[in-house]
C-alpha cells in the first residue's frame, strides 16, 4: 500500500481550472493526491452527463450569466462560488484496502470527514454529506484501471440566488422528498468556526493516516499542456440565453 499523499492547497481557483488540474494529475502521474480549494469564481458545474436544459434555469442565468462546466465526472450539478470548499482525493486503488467501487469509496469518505471534521450528525445519506437531515456537501467519482478520484463540493455559506440557478432535477435524491434548496441545504459555518479550521482539521486526519508532502501548483501547470484525455469542459450559453 502507497501511504503517501500529496496535497494541493489552493485560493480562490476557478473550479473549471481546479478540474483541468485534477484530470492532467489523475491521468500523467501515478501518485496519490489531496486538494483542497477555497472558493471559486461564480459557476455551475454538471456531471459528465448532465443536460443543460433540464438542469438549469435559463431565464434566471440570462439576468446574470455564469460560466457553465461539464466536469470529466459523473454526479449531480452544483452552483459554486467563493464560500464553496472543494476537496478533491486522487488516489491509486493499491492505495486502499477496500474494493475500488462506488459505494465503498463512499463508506471510506464518510468515516474520514467524520473524523475529521468532527461534526455531530454527519453522515452519508445516499451519495450527499448531510448534517441530520440537511445536505451539507454533493460528491462525484471517477473511477479508471488503476485509479479513482472522489471530489466534493461543501457547502460554506452559499446565496439563494445561485442556488435558484438550478432546476429540480427529475432524479432527486429520496431524503429531497420535493423540498425546495433553501429547505434541503445547509451551512457548514453554523457548524465550525472558520474555513481555516476545516481546512486545518482536514489536513490533520490526513497526516495520521498518510505520509503527507505539501506541493506548490506552478510546477504543475506544465502537466496541462501534456496530452491527455480531457473530459472538463466550458459549455457555451450560446442558444440557451436568447
Amino acid at each position: 500500500m502507497n501511504k503517501k499523499i500529496h496535497l494541493l492547497q489552493l485560493q480562490n481557483v476557478p473550479i473549471h481550472e481546479q478540474l483541468q488540474i485534477e484530470e492532467a494529475l489523475l491521468r500523467l502521474t501515478e501518485e496519490n493526491w489531496c486538494i483542497i480549494n477555497d472558493g471559486s469564481t461564480p459557476s455551475i458545474v454538471m456531471g459528465i452527463s448532465g443536460k443543460p436544459e433540464e438542469l438549469i434555469n435559463f431565464s434566471k442565468m440570462k439576468k446574470d450569466p455564469i460560466p457553465l462546466i461539464k466536469r470529466y465526472s459523473g454526479g449531480g450539478t452544483v452552483s459554486v462560488d467563493q464560500n464553496t470548499l472543494f476537496v478533491s482525493f486522487i488516489f491509486q486503488k493499491n492505495a486502499h484496502t477496500f474494493p475500488c467501487f462506488p459505494e465503498p469509496i463512499l463508506r471510506w469518505s464518510e468515516q474520514f470527514y467524520q473524523k475529521a471534521l468532527q461534526i455531530p450528525g454527519f453522515h452519508l445519506k445516499e451519495n450527499d454529506y448531510v448534517i441530520g437531515n440537511l445536505k451539507c456537501g454533493g460528491n462525484a467519482q471517477y473511477i479508471q484501471k488503476h485509479r479513482f478520484v472522489h471530489h466534493t463540493t461543501f457547502l460554506w455559506d452559499f446565496e439563494s440566488k445561485m442556488m435558484d440557478l438550478l432546476l429540480h432535477p427529475k432524479k432527486t435524491p429520496h431524503y429531497r422528498d420535493g423540498r425546495s434548496h433553501d429547505q434541503f441545504l445547509c451551512r457548514l459555518k453554523t457548524f465550525l468556526p472558520s474555513k481555516e479550521e476545516f481546512i486545518s482539521r482536514l489536513i490533520k486526519a490526513i497526516s495520521e493516516t498518510y505520509i503527507v508532502e505539501k506541493r506548490p501548483l506552478n510546477p504543475l501547470i506544465p502537466l496541462l499542456k501534456k496530452p491527455h484525455r480531457k473530459g472538463t469542459e466550458k459549455l457555451s450559453l450560446e442558444g440557451h440565453l436568447s
